[in-house]
């Protein structure tokens, strides 16, 4: 039994400090590591922001999260201490997301951070990057989005049944947090595309509503892998609004085949702004064809305003709506398309660390 072979520990106190956060209402439903002021210290020394710094504030409940306070819930949330910066940079690049400061944490379609790290930190702190990304077994990759999770419901009182109005919510909000396999990727990682030098530790986030996967190993022709994320990518049921911003996380197989013909990441966002779309006829058989003053389809249309059947609707309005990420492993030719929730900030955050940590890590490699 846990603790026998290790006088130090003691798995009964262990567990009541476990039950006692659960009586207090801090969890997320999965335990939690008790935060000692010992443990949170060791995650502050990993950052030079002060502790009582506000990294965000909601006016609409009152309320705000400091450094420290976002420390206590990545100590809660099972980070080790070295995560704490990676946690700061991925609410630092949510927070530049126009939904996150608005009401998008308590939308009634429960939307979850999804998290894209770039940069040498992903192998020193053992991001997964290649195959099962999206799934479990790797604790920065679970650790670091749950953290953001506890801090929006620890720290803004954002749970379910309170202020979270999600109808029905996704599992992503326990943890969607990917490193982007650059190694394989065939362009450019996502942090250069947005502006920031090659090797730099860097962070993108958004809210995403849900993830759907493309699997085609049918062919070999670059238009008809195109065509196939098309027909995911302009789904009516997702289509609330007249547009909508939607990524694509390509396994590598995907993104060498169509680099492999020529096409740039910026080609591939072209191609799907000028090709997703749907018939008027397509959205009036689901009662989204309607053209009202507040751009929500089938809300108040007259049968003057409705057009051809024929007509076609392009359901995303720029290459700026279309995220792409390469993750993942060589292992069969599926691919994700992504729902951002709104539209993301198409920029990424570097990760800012203390000289000492980066010295350290540095040293470690070096071992």
């Amino acid at each position: 039994m846990a603790g026998d072979d290790d006088p130090r520990l003691d798995a009964e106190a262990a567990q009541a400090a476990i039950d006692y956060c659960y009586a207090k209402g801090w969890s997320d439903g999965l335990p939690l590591v008790p935060a000692t002021q010992p443990l949170v210290d060791r995650f502050l020394a990993q950052t030079t922001r002060d502790p009582d710094e506000v990294i965000w504030r909601m006016d609409h409940i009152g309320r705000v999260c400091t450094v420290e306070r976002a420390a206590i819930n990545a100590a809660m949330a099972g980070c080790l201490p070295e995560h704490f910066p990676v946690v700061l940079a991925a609410w630092d690049a949510l927070f530049r997301d126009r939904a996150a400061k608005g009401g998008g944490w308590q939308s009634t379609s429960g939307p979850a951070p999804f998290i894209v790290v770039n940069g040498p930190i992903r192998h020193e702190l053992g991001f997964n990057c290649t195959g099962g990304a999206l799934g479990p077994g790797f604790r920065a990759n679970a650790t670091i989005p749950r953290a953001i999770g506890l801090i929006v419901r620890n720290a803004f009182g954002i749970e379910p049944h309170v202020l979270d109005q999600a109808t029905q919510g996704i599992p992503g909000r326990f943890s969607i947090c990917i490193g982007e396999n650059e190694e394989e990727s065939p362009w450019e990682p996502l942090s250069v595309e947005m502006g920031l030098p090659p090797g730099t530790d860097a962070v993108s986030a958004t809210l995403t509503r849900t993830f759907e996967f493309v699997d085609n190993r049918h062919t070999q022709n670059p238009e008809h892998v195109l065509n196939d994320f098309a027909d995911t990518m302009a789904r009516i049921g997702p289509l609330i609004f007249r547009d909508q911003s939607c990524g694509v996380l390509f396994g590598p197989e995907h993104a060498e085949l169509l680099a492999g013909a020529g096409y740039s990441k910026a080609d591939v966002k072209a191609w799907f702004v000028e090709h997703c779309t749907r018939t008027e006829a397509d959205l009036r058989r689901c009662g989204k064809d309607g053209v009202g003053s507040d751009g929500m389809g089938g809300r108040s249309a007259s049968e003057e305003e409705r057009v051809p059947g024929d007509v076609l609707t392009h359901v995303i309005p720029s290459p700026e709506h279309v995220p792409v990420v390469v993750a993942g492993a060589r292992t069969a030719a599926m691919s994700m398309v992504f729902r951002v929730f709104g539209l993301w900030s198409n920029s990424s955050v570097a990760i800012e660390r203390p000289a000492s940590a980066v010295a350290a890590a540095g040293g470690a490699e070096g071992g």
